[in-house]
């Protein structure tokens, strides 16, 4: 099983020794996302700064972004890791879409489809030479003179990931994607119950094999050297919990485990702008749905057990104090990539 880390740092100057860190630990792959941060830039700095760990934005929001500009972005990228780019898209949800990107929002699941298409097309035109021409419903690209072309790639196209919650973008993924990138708010029974089915179904579709289509994911992880360390950890994972519950967008996992009425008052204290009240509503049941505790000792078995048979790669994130908690997380990465 591959093992991810995701980049936290906040100081964009830190990342190249944030990437470097990682690689030396072990980890197969490095991620970036779009919070506070350009995961484009982010990932280009990593590139310098590291030799062998993939480098993948989980995700980049696609739709602020035309194809063609992210189609540069990406071969760019692809050429300057030797290789190591991966292509990470998302939808985000329609408030942030329109009133924090300023554009539009609308049937986010087929334009995402279209998105994905449009890119292979874009990379093909450059490596090939031949016309550019996509011409779907939501985007369409017919323009491409020498001048703008840069020319067949040095590396192989880039692999794309969408992220999915809902069933229909997990359908996707099986038509025109080579991986799903699976929410941090997913259990491993939504994962079973939704996700894989709605993968092979989209995979059928489109005559593919689903068992070609990576799964990245692992839910929360909530761990530590003692049990002091995981009960402050547990509470971090339940503020998360309950900020993720409380949007609509989400209904569908909580309502997989009869959650969805927690859910509904979780959204109602959101609006009501009670953020720092909304993790007492996360009991214990809902942190088992969502979270794997577990100490350092604990940890990889555990995950292992609850994950092992539903996702090819775990996205695993983990704060350490000291050499001794290094020498514990790089056996925890060793345990899981040995794992068949």
């Amino acid at each position: 099983m591959r093992v991810t880390y995701h980049l936290n740092s906040r100081d964009v100057r830190a990342v190249a020794s944030e990437a470097a860190w990682a690689e030396a630990m072990g980890y197969d792959g490095v991620s970036a996302n779009e919070t506070s941060h350009d995961p484009f830039l982010a990932l280009t700095l990593a590139a310098t700064a590291t030799s062998r760990v993939t480098l993948e934005t989980h995700v980049a929001i696609a739709f602020p972004r035309s194809p063609m500009v992210v189609a540069y972005t990406a071969r760019d990228l692809q050429d300057l890791s030797g290789g190591r780019f991966r292509l990470g898209l998302g939808t985000q949800v329609k408030g942030h879409i329109e009133r924090r990107f300023s554009t539009t929002w609308g049937s986010p699941g087929p334009r995402l489809r279209e998105y994905i298409q449009s890119l292979r097309e874009i990379w093909r035109a450059w490596d090939s030479g031949e016309r550019l021409n996509y011409d779907g419903e939501f985007y369409r690209f017919s323009l491409m003179t020498p001048f703008f072309s840069p020319g067949p790639g040095q590396q192989p196209q880039p692999r794309i990931f969408n992220a999915a919650v809902n069933a229909y973008n997990c359908r996707v993924a099986g038509e025109v994607s080579d991986g799903l990138v699976l929410h941090t708010f997913t259990s491993a029974d939504y994962v079973r119950q939704v996700v894989r089915p709605n993968i092979v179904a989209g995979a059928r579709k489109a005559g593919r094999d689903p068992s070609a289509i990576t799964i990245n994911g692992g839910g929360f992880i909530v761990t530590g050297p003692n049990r002091a360390a995981i009960k402050e950890a547990g509470r971090d994972a339940r503020r998360r919990i309950a900020f993720y519950a409380s949007t609509r967008t989400y209904l569908p996992v909580l309502e997989c485990h009869g959650f969805q009425e927690i859910g509904q008052r979780l959204h109602q204290m959101s609006l009501e702008g009670k953020w720092d009240e909304m993790g007492n509503l996360i009991g214990d049941d809902i942190l088992q749905a969502f979270a794997v505790t577990g100490e350092y000792d604990e940890i990889a078995p555990m995950l292992l057990e609850r994950y092992g048979d539903l996702v090819d790669e775990v996205s695993l994130t983990l704060a350490t104090k000291g050499e001794a908690e290094q020498r514990q997380i790089k056996r925890i990465i060793t345990e899981l990539q040995e794992a068949t």
